[in-house]
């Protein structure tokens, strides 16, 4: 992605950060949530990451179910992250950071848990934030990866205002995983065309 390109998502979603928790984008958001946790087990003092993390309602809800949960939200936009930290209700357990999802600042085996909820069709180097996902994952944590789907093998298309997006069917979305050394659970429809596909990172021998 070319500077200009990071620049033009940026401007978006720095544009939409005010409004993005408007009605519309609550219920869809809360449905989707609400349906995602169904599926995500954390044992105690659990840390986990979630990338794209937008105004920060994703880790508020798993620190609302999760009392000794600790999470770190990146996301690249500086207006989504100000609208997270301001309506951060977890402060001494959740902090919202500025960051690359294919260049992640933390180190091997960090998180229990790594979610990406309907932002992994931004990234233009899918197999590179994979890897990073793999890295940072403790052996047997899991991602959950929360995307729209297509049936089709891909599709790849440029929205005039927000660049290039790019969705992956479940077989691409397990060779992706199997490339990066993670192993695919299962595919669950949280909503009409919305997957959760389940990543495992294997247990330490």
């Amino acid at each position: 992605m070319t500077d200009n390109a990071i620049d033009n998502k940026e401007k978006f979603f720095n544009g939409w950060a005010p409004f993005y928790d408007c009605l519309f984008t609550t219920v869809i958001y809360q449905a989707i949530h609400q349906r995602l946790l169904e599926y995500v087990v954390l044992q105690e003092n659990a840390e986990v990451l979630d990338l794209g993390c937008g105004t920060g309602r994703l880790l508020d809800r798993l620190a609302a179910r999760e009392p000794t949960l600790r999470g770190i939200g990146v996301d690249f936009s500086k207006e989504m992250l100000r609208q997270a930290r301001e309506r951060n209700q977890y402060k001494e357990r959740l902090i919202f950071i500025r960051g690359n999802a294919a260049s992640l600042s933390f180190a091997n085996d960090q998180f229990a848990a790594v979610f990406c909820t309907l932002s992994f069709l931004h990234y233009p180097n899918p197999q590179q934030v994979l890897n990073e996902v793999s890295r940072v994952l403790s052996p047997g944590g899991r991602f959950y990866l929360v995307d729209s789907c297509i049936n089709q093998k891909n599709i790849s298309s440029s929205i005039p205002w927000l660049g290039k997006i790019q969705l992956y069917n479940q077989q691409q979305r397990e060779q992706l995983g199997r490339e990066a050394g993670l192993n695919c659970l299962g595919h669950y429809y949280l909503l009409p065309r919305v997957l959760l596909t389940i990543l495992a990172k294997p247990e330490s021998e």
